[in-house]
Parts: C-alpha cells; structure tokens; sequence
C-alpha cells in the first residue's frame, strides 16, 4: 500500500513539484490550496504525513495544526511544516502545538524534503 500524503500549499508551482517528486517515489499524493480545505482533507483522508505550508489563505498553518492536534481521530498524523516563515519564534511556535518537523523552504532542496517525509514515514 502506497503512504498517502496531503500537501497544503497555496503556490501552484511549489505543490505541483513536490507532488512530482514524491510521486517518483511512489507515494499517493493529495493536495490542498487553503487552510480550510487541508483542514477538510486531513479529516477525511486521513494521510499518513501532512505537508504543511504556514501562509495560507483563509485558516493560516499555524491554523490548521492547531485543530488537527486537538481531533482525536487525526491528532496522530504526522505533520511537517514546510515555510518560508523562519524566524524563532515561528519555528518554537511550529513545534510547540505539535508539528513532527518544521523545514524552511529556503534551506532544503525537492530531495532532502523527500528524504524527511520517508524518514518520518518509516
């Protein structure tokens, strides 16, 4: 059974490559555009991991962890905040209600962001 795995990111082009490449390695992708919909999503997919973006239309990310780690039925989902938002108190914030990880955009390629999500997928 291929892990699925929910993106919610709002930028068109950054989704579509991430979703190619996890793709390549064989993992079931499913994408979100907003906070709202990820939100959505997570509840009835279920995924095994959440990619998640911080700056989002409607609910933000620090959003969306926040009312996925308060639902008992997807609390357990790991989720992997993927920002461009890098300052401490973001990333203690990222942490601190939960999230698995917490990668800056700017500092990991397409292929160490996989190499995490299979790390944590293991």
């Amino acid at each position: 059974m291929p892990k699925n795995i929910l993106i919610v990111e709002d930028d068109k082009i950054l989704r579509e490559l991430i979703s190619q490449k996890l793709e390549k390695e064989n993992y079931k992708i499913s994408a979100a555009v907003d906070g709202e919909e990820g939100l959505k999503k997570t509840k009835e997919e279920k995924p095994d991991i959440v990619l998640l973006d911080l700056i989002l239309p409607g609910i933000d990310g620090f959003g969306v962890l926040e009312e996925i780690k308060k639902d008992p039925e997807i609390n357990k989902i790991p989720v992997v905040i993927l920002s461009n938002l890098g300052q401490k108190e973001e990333i203690e914030r990222g942490m601190n209600l939960g999230a698995t990880d917490y990668l800056i955009k700017a500092h990991f390629t397409l292929s160490e962001i996989v190499a995490k999500v299979k790390n944590i997928l293991k």
